[in-house]
């Protein structure tokens, strides 16, 4: 898809969705797995090509998204993460 595509991988305890556009991966939010039902956002990184473009706020949204639709709960580490959870209420129902 031209708009690119993000999806979610895990393995082991550590996990991340990660944003792809044209097979190339441009953008990933990182978690470590604290336990079944909690994970800690601990890194984002966007590719300088997409700063600007609201690409970090898709990859948490729909981090946000799967946590609801799975019953995680969500810390956070990553600045990133940290402010967009400060600011945005809307978001913080997943928080631990």
């Amino acid at each position: 898809r031209a708009d690119g595509h993000i999806p979610r991988n895990e393995a082991g305890h550590r996990g991340g969705f990660i944003y792809t556009r044209d097979g190339r991966r441009l953008a990933e939010m990182t978690y470590s797995r604290s336990s079944d039902s909690l994970i800690i956002i601990d890194h984002t990184e966007v590719d300088d090509s997409l700063k600007g473009q609201g690409i970090a706020r898709r990859l948490l949204d729909a981090l946000v998204a799967w946590a609801r639709e799975t019953g995680t709960k969500v810390m956070a580490t990553c600045p990133y993460a940290r402010a967009q959870f400060a600011k945005d209420p809307s978001i913080r129902d997943v928080l631990a």
